[in-house]
């Protein structure tokens, strides 16, 4: 690669993001290795313990990802006891996934390590660039052309 397509390359923002979501995946993952945690599952895990249990789909939705992924991740928290499946109570053909005890101690011991990885990576940022940097992100994630899920909170 030239220095001109590299410079090119620094200045785009879908490299820029995809590399700093890449770091940061690669740190947060680190971290969470020793609770046998991966950041998807921890992120499926922390949305069912937040809602007491969601469907795959409003998993899927929330997370940006395709629902087959999804159903892989739930298989394999499912099988180590950290979710359940149960019965929708408002739509029978639909499962909802709730977390367990197992699931919801375990996700509150992993919350300690993404703060850490999350302050690993942020350390070189000044506590208002990390607000600003969250905010910004925020907003791109949950806004937009109607492909993001509702914010935290703005479920309706």
């Amino acid at each position: 690669m030239t220095g001109r397509e590299e410079m090119q390359l620094a200045g785009d923002v879908g490299f820029l993001m995809a590399r700093t979501s890449g770091l940061m995946v690669r740190i947060t993952n680190g971290h969470l290795a020793g609770r046998g945690l991966r950041v998807r599952h921890f992120s499926v895990l922390s949305y069912v313990c937040d809602r007491d249990g969601a469907s795959q789909r409003e998993i899927a939705a929330y997370l940006g990802l395709d629902p087959s992924p999804v159903v892989a991740l739930v298989d394999a928290l499912e099988a180590e006891g950290l979710v359940e499946r149960l019965p929708h109570p408002g739509d029978r053909r639909a499962r909802l996934v709730a977390p367990t005890p197992r699931g919801r101690e375990l996700r509150e011991q992993a919350k300690k390590d993404v703060e850490a990885a999350r302050e690993r990576f942020l350390e070189r940022l000044a506590p208002e660039e990390r607000d600003l940097l969250l905010g910004l992100l925020q907003r791109l994630a949950f806004t937009g052309d109607g492909d993001g899920a509702p914010a935290p909170g703005k479920e309706s």
